[in-house]
């Protein structure tokens, strides 16, 4: 429930977060007063609830004076990082946004990391802090990639499209990869059907012996071929990888070199799959034949 307060030392409400402020070009200070004098907070209510985040941080630089606030508002003042987290947390607006407030845009390091290279080697983490803000994801793949054939979707996408990063949120990104199976790949069928997407543990990489009770149980792996993809059950016997189909697929038991000719790219944690059968264009309805192999 959203609550704004008109006291803050009464109540404490919550700034309706995502409220638009001034113009990027209106005075920093300016902006900072619009968005109290919204909340219907004194300055001398802000130092009042600075103080106790202050106390509670244990360090006095999270402190907000009344008569610091009132010259920050009527000045050209920058606050420190301390100040901007407890204007943050007072007036219920996004730690980023206030900094944008002041001409310092959050979303642009990712950039800047792109265009100022080191010369070591170093580990990177792109961060997206605003949820609202959009991402690249592909929206168009390519036209001349066979459907029929299972492939990992990093190799199928021609156009990468701006996404909400709230709608993907749940992708595992770091630990994870993504895999297609082929319309004419029918090796998991009835469990994984042709046209499926499968999320794939990249960690799970090794064949490992486990107990399993049903064949649902049972780990199904995505295997990279010298001439493509594979995703079945696999058993790994000296320097040999045989790939097992499903029973009712009708296709055959597969052998590879391993891990020469064959390589597991992981096992598969999760699966979107239509429940319906794909219909030929024009076919009146009646499904697709299944081509075994």
């Amino acid at each position: 429930m959203l609550v704004i307060a008109s006291k803050a030392r009464n109540v404490l409400g919550f700034y309706p977060v995502g409220t638009k402020l001034m113009s990027l070009s209106a005075r920093p200070g300016l902006q900072l007063k619009e968005i109290r004098n919204r909340l219907g907070v004194t300055t001398r209510e802000v130092e009042d609830l600075s103080r106790r985040i202050a106390g509670e941080a244990g360090n006095d630089e999270f402190c907000i004076s009344n008569a610091w606030l009132t010259q920050l508002e009527n000045g050209d003042s920058v606050p420190s990082i301390y100040k901007i987290f407890s204007l943050s947390a007072i007036y219920r607006t996004r730690y980023w946004d206030l900094l944008r407030v002041f001409n310092v845009d959050v979303d642009a390091i990712a950039k800047y990391q792109a265009e100022l290279p080191l010369q070591n080697t170093h580990l990177v983490d792109l961060q997206m802090p605003d949820p609202r803000k959009a991402i690249r994801f592909p929206v168009r793949f390519d036209r001349g990639f066979s459907l029929e054939n299972t492939s990992l979707i990093s190799r199928m996408v021609e156009v990468w499209g701006e996404v909400p990063v709230a709608l993907i949120q749940s992708l595992d990104v770091r630990h994870c990869n993504y895999g297609y199976i082929g319309l004419e790949d029918f090796t998991m069928d009835p469990i994984l059907r042709p046209g499926s997407f499968v999320q794939i543990d990249t960690e799970l990489n090794r064949v490992q012996p486990s107990p399993w009770r049903t064949e649902f149980d049972r780990p199904i792996y995505f295997v990279e071929l010298r001439k493509g993809y594979a995703c079945s059950w696999c058993e790994v016997g000296g320097a040999q990888l045989t790939l097992l189909p499903h029973p009712l697929s009708a296709c055959a038991v597969r052998r590879f070199a391993y891990p020469n000719e064959a390589e597991i790219i992981g096992q598969v944690a999760a699966v979107a799959m239509r429940l319906v059968r794909p219909v030929e264009e024009g076919g009146g309805g009646s499904p697709k034949s299944p081509r075994r192999s």
